[in-house]
């Protein structure tokens, strides 16, 4: 293959193969059919004319299914009719019977049951990295590590000792198969990747039109429900199936699972969580508790289930590389001159990486990492490469001294041995913030038979873990300087978003920019063996073969936007639907608060209309007015800088605190303030995320724009302190999202369609 690779580099069209093998393989098949043929004597002896091997016009030769063959196969899941016509395509081919085709069906091409490979030798990498570019921050680290990665790399693949059990697992994301398609042993990874996307049905996805056709309640959620395009896949599934894991990896969860105490790990959170990652279709979760906000229980089991899903898909990718490789090299030996470029040896993506996570902050990802390892079979991590250098990276001293390798149980992380201490600031700040907090962020990870290696280059990584910034500051060195490249991810085949509200507080474009940068078509060969390249890539589809999941505490136009425009599964999309309480209940002061509702054309102009809103409604009443302790409360950025410019023009007493100032004028703006000689503060939510400052002083709050994380509203209202305490708060039917989270679902609705335009709580 790299003989044939050297001479054709360029993505070229493929030769057409010799639809028959007439290697070993063929010959094994046919005396195994011989010694089995009904027609032999009683005596056991064979007729005469069958006694020197087969004729030439009955002669049994091994075909590997085409790609007609696999849809036939994907849609028999769903279909009896489908699955008998496959049945009998393959009897009118073969001339099988009926028990002998049950037999061969599939197991060559889409199962991970041919237990015959697992003697064969292979490479961990999925291709030669000739010539691949290093990042000189770990260049060093490679070159150390290079010789104990060669034994690895020349080890079997880790083909479970009971594959054909893992034949047998359900798609959870297809409907069950029949007793007659459990014999095609197709998992979702091979449903997913082994569709053909036509050009009409690319030309529909490009239009972006979702229609989400069904609901089912969630579980663990009251008044959440998850709703779904295409046909609902969401059921009850057979405990004993593995739920879609490969049995190692199912066997070593489960195990962990019960040693945390867990005594029913069929109804657990990271079950169901998995199950639903597993469908392989693009997840929009906007409703999950953060760790920060006692809410350790969901969290960890969303974190659970997700780097569950990564490393089955991983493990999954390279076994069928090395199952592949194993084929090629019988094949080579058989006939030097065969060209093995049909589609059943089409494995590999431009790239090595498949699997990107994203996480806001170093600690988050310190906690990640930790538990992909503890989740990880023993077998696959007796060696953890550089260990040490990501907890001094990415932990704190504490977490440096204190290094437990223990299997902790879900919902009990130590997420980085950040714990409250007593301070003024709120917990889940304390919590948040109590670690690592750099975001700027990247780490490549591989896995090779007996070792994890982290820091590993990115182009011979299985995972990178990755913050937004830190990935859009290799694009953008990518872009002003030729010799580098992020090629890298132009494989990706599943992104997770981990904390997508924390993300949004730093800087959302840099989240988009990188999801808008993957997929693409690479500049570079790099080693890649381009005859085993999937022509789903070739074709410039791979973004709608790519699974997003989108985990989150809140729903944001923005996060709404990037699921539904930059994520086209053509699998499909799920997303969560939750009814909102409110935070109401928690203003703890008797203060009456008013909502005004303006009105906004288009969401292109709202942010005008509540601009011109605020100078011509609230500002001249505020300007009049002789008392001070007036706060503006602005949620974002780029309408603080509008309204800062608005009073300056006005020649208004006021004074700052964003998240850009420095903590000398913080403190001289506070005391200002405080002292009455300044009438006006402006406090922007980024500013109160990052630092959680309690304001003295304040008598009139005028909530500009609503803020996004809800628990922030009661905290702001409840630091008014005057007996004539006022609030207004400045509201469009474009704000519902977030409207919802802090009045509740019902009032929202009620207040953005009414006739009215002024509402009071207190």
């Amino acid at each position: 293959m790299g003989k044939q690779s050297a001479q054709n580099p360029r993505f070229g069209k493929r030769k057409i193969p010799n639809k028959f093998n007439t290697g070993r393989k063929t010959r094994r098949l046919e005396e195994e059919n011989v010694a089995h043929s009904p027609s032999s004597t009683s005596s056991g002896e064979l007729p005469k004319e069958e006694s020197n091997g087969v004729s030439s016009e009955d002669e049994m030769v091994y075909k590997e299914p085409s790609m007609y063959d696999k849809l036939l196969m994907t849609l028999g899941s769903s279909s009896k009719s489908v699955a008998a016509a496959y049945k009998q395509r393959k009897r009118q081919e073969e001339g099988l019977s009926d028990s002998e085709t049950d037999e061969d069906d599939g197991t060559e091409s889409s199962s991970d049951s041919d237990e015959e490979d697992d003697s064969e030798e292979g490479v961990d990498d999925e291709f030669p990295m000739k010539g691949k570019p290093k990042d000189p921050e770990i260049d060093g680290i490679e070159e150390q590590s290079e010789d104990a990665e060669t034994e690895d790399d020349l080890e079997t693949s880790d083909l479970d000792d009971q594959e054909s059990s893992d034949s047998g697992v359900h798609d959870l994301g297809i409907s069950r198969p029949s007793a007659v398609e459990a014999s095609m042993c197709l998992s979702s990874f091979d449903v997913h990747f082994g569709h053909k996307l036509t050009k009409a049905e690319v030309e529909n996805l490009s239009k972006k039109k979702w229609k989400y056709e069904w609901e089912v309640p969630a579980v663990g959620m009251s008044k959440g429900k998850w709703a779904g395009t295409g046909e609902c896949f969401i059921k009850d599934d057979n405990p004993n199936s593995g739920y879609g894991l490969k049995p190692k990896l199912y066997k070593h969860w489960l195990d962990v699972y019960n040693t945390s105490g867990g005594n029913n790990f069929h109804s657990s959170r990271q079950r169901l969580f998995f199950s639903l990652f597993n469908s392989y279709r693009d997840i929009l979760h906007c409703n999950k508790k953060p760790f920060y906000h006692r809410g350790s229980d969901e969290d960890a089991s969303a974190m659970d289930a997700y780097i569950m899903h990564c490393l089955n898909h991983v493990f999954r990718s390279r076994d069928l590389v090395m199952k592949n490789d194993a084929k090629v090299s019988k094949r080579q030996e058989t006939d030097d001159n065969e060209i093995l470029a049909d589609d059943n040896f089409l494995d590999h993506g431009f790239t090595r990486p498949k699997v990107l996570i994203i996480l806001p902050i170093a600690s988050i990802a310190l906690r990640v990492v930790k538990r992909l390892i503890q989740l990880t079979p023993s077998a696959h991590k007796v060696n953890v490469e550089h260990m040490d250098r990501f907890s001094r990276e990415f932990g704190t001293e504490e977490d440096h001294d204190n290094e437990d390798e223990k299997e902790i149980p879900p919902g009990d992380q130590d997420y980085g041995n950040v714990k409250p201490h007593k301070s003024t600031k709120p917990g889940d700040f304390q919590v948040l913030f109590g670690g690592n907090s750099k975001d700027d962020f990247m780490v490549g990870i591989k896995f090779t038979k007996r070792s994890i290696k982290l820091y590993s280059d990115f182009y011979t990584s299985d995972m990178i873990v990755a913050s937004s910034v830190g990935l859009l500051k290799k694009i953008d060195e990518a872009k002003v300087n030729k010799e580098k490249d992020v090629d890298y991810l132009s494989s990706i085949e599943v992104l997770i978003v981990d904390h997508a509200d924390v993300i949004t507080m730093q800087n959302w474009n840099f989240l988009k920019s990188v999801v808008e940068q993957l997929n693409h078509i690479p500049s570079k060969q790099h080693g890649t063996d381009v005859m085993r390249i999937r022509q789903w890539y070739l074709d410039g589809y791979a973004s709608f073969y790519r699974q997003t999941i989108l985990l989150s505490y809140y729903s944001t136009p923005d996060i709404n936007s990037l699921f539904n425009k930059n994520c086209n599964n053509y699998h499909g999309k799920v997303k969560l639907v939750h009814e909102h309480k409110g935070v109401l209940t928690k203003v703890v002061l008797q203060v009456r608060q008013i909502y005004q509702r303006f009105d906004a054309d288009s969401i292109e102009h709202f942010d005008d209309a509540r601009f011109e809103y605020f100078t011509t409604k609230v500002f001249p009443k505020i300007k009049d007015s002789i008392e001070g302790g007036i706060m503006i409360f602005i949620s974002s950025y780029l309408e603080y800088v509008r309204v800062r410019n608005f009073l300056k023009s006005q020649s208004a007493s006021f004074c700052l605190l964003h998240e850009y100032a420095g903590q000398s004028d913080i403190s001289r703006a506070r005391v200002q303030f405080f002292e009455g000689k300044r009438k006006i503060m402006l406090y922007t939510e980024r500013s109160h995320f990052y630092h959680r400052y309690k304001i003295r002083g304040i008598q009139n709050l005028i909530i500009y724009s609503l803020p996004e994380r809800k628990e922030f509203y009661p905290e702001v209202v409840n630091m008014l302190d005057a007996h004539d305490m006022a609030c207004t708060v400045l509201f469009s039917h474009f704000d519902l999202l977030r409207l919802e989270r802090i009045v509740g679902m019902a009032p929202a609705k009620r207040m953005v369609t009414s006739k009215m335009s002024m509402f009071s709580f207190s």
